[in-house]
C-alpha cells in the first residue's frame, strides 16, 4: 500500500499526518508502528488521522495513534498541527474549526501571528473518568481526590496529581527536571495498576508563579520533546495546589507553550507553534 503523508511538529512533538477525508485507509496497529519507526518508517511520536465528521456541526474527526500502534484519546500538540494541516491542504478556509475527539469536541484556531490556539475543554477530576482505580493508591490527606501516593517498587513511592485532559495524566512536582528520574519512574508510573488504561507521567518544576519547566513520559511513546495535554494537566494541577497563576509559560525540551485556565468549569486554553516539516509518499507493508 502506497500512501501520502505530511510530517509536522509542534514544539518538537512530531507527527505523521494522514488525510482520510475521502476514505479510511484501514491501517493496522503494525502499520502505524511501521510509519512511526525512526529507522524503517517516517518517524513520529504519533500518527494523526484527519477524517470526515458524521456530525453536521463539527468540521472534522481527529484520530490519534501512538508510536506503539495503540489508539489514544487526545493530543494537544497534534491538535495544533491538525488545524495547520487542514488549512494548508485546502480542506477548509476557516480559521477556527471544531474537531471530534474521543472525549467530545475541541475548537482549534489559527491566530494572526501564526501560532495556534486550542480550546482543550475543562479538565476532568472525576476518578472513574480519568480512569483511576483509587484502591491501588493511597489518598493524600485533604487533597479532594487530586493527590495520590503511588508505590513504585520496593520502598519507592511518588506523590502525583491525577486528572484527565481527555487522556489520563499523573503530575508530580520535582526540584529539577534536568535530574528527575524520568527514564526510571516514567514507565513505572505509566503502567501502574491504578491506571487501567495506563497514564502519561509529568515531571513539573515550578520556576515562578507564571513559568514552569516540564518533561513528560508519554503513554505508548516514552519521553517526548513536548506534550500538549501534559502541559495543560501540569498547569491545572499547579493552579489547584496554589503554586501557579491562571496563565503560565511551560518550557519543554522542544519549545514553549502557553497554558491558561481560569478555574473550575472553565476550558483550558493552549497556544504554541505548529510547523509542517515535509510531505511525501511511502510504501506500507501489508
Amino acid at each position: 500500500m502506497r500512501i501520502r503523508f505530511t510530517k509536522m511538529q509542534g514544539a518538537g512533538n512530531d507527527f505523521v499526518v494522514l488525510d482520510e477525508t475521502q476514505g479510511l485507509l484501514g491501517l493496522t496497529p503494525a502499520q502505524y508502528r511501521f510509519m512511526a519507526d525512526r529507522h524503517f518508517g517516517v518517524g513520529a511520536d504519533q500518527i494523526l488521522s484527519v477524517r470526515s465528521s458524521s456530525n453536521a456541526d463539527v468540521d472534522f474527526a481527529y484520530v490519534i495513534h501512538n508510536s506503539d500502534g495503540g489508539e489514544v484519546e487526545n493530543c494537544g500538540n497534534g491538535a495544533r498541527c491538525f488545524v495547520r494541516f487542514v488549512r494548508e491542504q485546502g480542506l477548509t478556509d476557516k480559521t477556527t474549526v471544531k474537531v471530534q475527539v474521543h472525549g467530545g469536541v475541541i475548537a482549534l484556531s489559527e491566530l494572526p501571528d501564526g501560532s495556534v490556539l486550542v480550546d482543550m475543554g475543562p479538565p476532568i477530576f472525576a476518578l472513574p473518568q480519568v480512569p483511576f482505580d483509587s484502591s491501588k493508591a493511597q489518598a493524600m490527606e485533604g487533597s479532594s481526590d487530586l493527590l495520590w501516593q503511588l508505590s513504585l517498587r520496593e520502598q519507592e513511592s511518588v506523590d502525583v496529581a491525577v486528572l484527565s485532559m481527555g487522556n489520563p495524566h499523573a503530575v508530580m512536582r520535582v526540584e529539577d527536571v534536568a535530574s528527575a528520574p524520568v527514564a526510571l519512574w516514567g514507565p513505572l508510573i505509566e503502567n501502574h495498576a491504578a491506571f487501567p488504561k495506563r497514564v502519561n507521567a509529568g515531571f513539573l518544576q515550578v520556576l515562578s508563579r507564571s513559568v514552569v519547566k516540564l518533561r513528560v513520559y508519554e503513554r505508548g511513546a516514552g519521553e517526548t520533546l513536548a506534550c500538549g495535554t501534559g502541559a495543560c494537566a501540569a498547569v491545572v494541577a499547579g493552579i489547584q495546589q496554589g503554586w501557579l497563576e491562571h496563565k503560565v509559560q511551560v518550557h519543554t525540551h522542544g519549545g514553549i507553550l502557553t497554558i491558561e485556565w481560569q478555574g473550575a468549569g472553565a476550558s483550558v486554553l493552549m497556544s504554541g507553534p505548529a510547523t509542517t516539516v515535509f510531505t511525501g509518499e511511502m510504501e506500507i507493508p501489508e
